[in-house]
């Protein structure tokens, strides 16, 4: 059992007593609670305990109100209806100089980071004393060298936020959360875009944090992984109320649907579907036989649709990609995976002409990009399509026009686009909402609006950019299954960039595994999970004594 926190001071409020860890008094209450904005209601009769000292994760489709019920946990809402009491008090019943004094007890971690470019990132963290307090310096600097040396930033206080990469701004961003020694720190979506090793090393900070500073911690999350890693108590959202709330254990034998298909495959082991949600499957034993060349994985009398050898690319001295080569199977689904900075948006630009590599070949249809003048490049184009990340819709054209833009633009007839924007809305079951405006549809239509305006052009290939980040786990399935019932529809070779490793091993034909600019891992998801590099292993089995066992290997331990 994890010794108590020692007690510390709310350097903002240096007066005021801690709550108690008392079971029966939770530090966050809601009853009755309504929320609605205009004619919508988001939140309809919540009842909601936040236990002193533990972690709470909230869940829910995207739409279903865990950000409205963040922001009334710390008094930047109030309820329509019901009560919210933080730390016993109603916020409805707070003038405004006693609710800023109850949210000076409260913090939060943002998904976006929100830190101030022109700080340093010893500033940074010390901005919520400095700014709050009459405290020195002298004094708030301690402070802040304790939280850098705990979480492994100690070179990095006199950097600004331009030099950090993604998993140091989330640590900096939880840095400032706590330094104040506030008593309930509230997290908004910590893993969203991470890969799974970042993933387990923000959830182990999230943890490490909690135990030293005695937090509470609320986590909103569509990471069911993580839920079932950090979680004390889980409160599922759906249709406005709190369909399912208890220990771990407790939720996973709840009878209600959206539970059911949250945590359906969900376990310890990421990317791994199958066993029971309370623990991990055993790991394939690794076979040395597996193919990790990745030329290996079209047969040698095929043409690949998509070939690099050897290809290196730096940005001044940073080197990107270090001697890819790698052969992609037409009419099949390849899933480019790895890290963030790994390099998988680089090879996909360096794919569609964007890029050309300092050395080395890329070669799309047998041709070599090299070659090309810009008019080629402009014509091989036409042969691609992409769904972006947040679809990329017009707000001011309908579906239907959206659709037919790129046809449109191509000079296309009027009938002609008519005819085809309707066949393929058709095929895409998204015709009863051709009249509708991006603004009035739901965003799994909004990708299905964005993958028929990629697919209306009738391209040979398919590029998606991170098309699950962010998403929910019933919006992720809903993506998956997309993309497979694109590719039986319209027989296209499709490449998808993505750091989802359940998503690249339900969906991919071929996965390549990207490590700091070299592919460690390629072919089928079997082949791939079998695979005996400790680093490969280390990033499937994130979070798992497997996934340790592969640290230990490569001395990150």
């Amino acid at each position: 059992m994890t010794e108590p926190a020692p007690e510390r001071t709310n350097y903002l409020l240096p007066g005021v007593e801690r709550w108690p860890a008392d079971p029966d008094k939770p530090v966050i209450r809601l009853r009755g609670v309504v929320k609605g904005f205009e004619d919508k209601i988001v939140l309809d009769g919540v009842d909601l305990d936040i236990p002193t000292g533990l972690t709470t994760v909230i869940c829910g489709q995207s739409g279903s109100g865990k950000s409205v019920l963040l922001k009334l946990m710390n008094g930047l809402l109030l309820p329509d209806e019901g009560v919210v009491e933080l730390f016993g008090l109603d916020t409805r019943q707070l003038d405004s100089q006693q609710l800023v004094a109850v949210r000076k007890r409260v913090s939060m971690m943002f998904q976006s980071y929100a830190l101030m470019d022109s700080f340093t990132v010893q500033e940074n963290i010390a901005f919520p004393i400095y700014e709050n307090t009459s405290m020195r310096w002298e004094e708030i600097s301690p402070l802040v060298r304790e939280l850098l040396e705990l979480l492994d930033l100690a070179d990095a206080g006199q950097k600004m936020p331009s030099e950090l990469s993604g998993g140091m701004k989330k640590r900096v961003s939880l840095a400032r959360a706590v330094v104040s020694n506030p008593e309930v720190v509230l997290f908004d979506e910590p893993t969203t875009g991470l890969d799974p090793v970042m993933i387990e090393f923000v959830d182990d900070m999230i943890v490490k944090t909690r135990e030293r500073y005695g937090i509470t911690s609320v986590v909103i999350s569509h990471d069911m992984t993580s839920t079932l890693r950090l979680a004390d108590r889980i409160a599922m959202l759906d249709g406005g109320h709190i369909v399912a709330y208890g220990s771990v254990d407790e939720v996973l034998a709840s009878d209600a649907p959206i539970v059911k298909v949250f945590f359906e495959g969900a376990d310890r082991v990421r990317g791994l579907a199958g066993g029971a949600a309370g623990g991990p499957p055993a790991p394939a034993e690794p076979d040395p036989s597996v193919l990790t060349d990745a030329e290996a994985a079209v047969p040698a009398d095929e043409e690949p649709a998509v070939e690099l050898v050897d290809v290196h690319k730096s940005f001044g001295e940073h080197k990107v990609l270090t001697g890819v080569s790698i052969r992609i199977p037409k009419n099949a689904i390849t899933v480019l995976i790895g890290g963030s900075g790994s390099g998988k948006s680089v090879i996909m630009k360096h794919v569609i002409g964007l890029f050309r590599p300092d050395s080395g070949v890329v070669k799309v249809f047998g041709q070599d990009l090299a070659s090309l003048d810009s008019d080629g490049m402009l014509q091989l184009r036409t042969r691609f399509g992409m769904l972006f990340q947040g679809a990329a819709l017009l707000d001011s054209l309908s579906v239907r026009e959206n659709v037919s833009f790129p046809l449109w633009e191509r000079g296309m007839k009027h009938s002609d686009v008519r005819r085809e924007a309707d066949a393929i809305m058709e095929q895409l079951q998204i015709a009863d909402i051709g009249g509708r405006y991006p603004s009035a549809i739901s965003n799994g239509q909004r990708k299905r609006v964005g993958l028929a305006r990629a697919i209306v052009t009738k391209p040979e290939i398919m590029i998606y950019d991170e098309p699950t980040t962010g998403q929910d786990p019933v919006m992720t399935r809903y993506v998956d299954d997309m993309i497979v019932e694109a590719q039986e529809l319209f027989d296209i070779t499709s490449l998808v960039v993505s750091h989802d490793m359940a998503s690249a091993f339900r969906i991919g034909d071929r996965v390549a595994m990207l490590h700091r600019g070299e592919i460690r891992a390629y072919g089928t998801p079997a082949e791939v999970r079998a695979n005996p590099d400790p680093w490969v292993r280390r990033f499937i089995y994130a979070g798992t004594p497997e996934g340790e066992r592969a640290s230990e290997e490569l001395g990150l331990v």
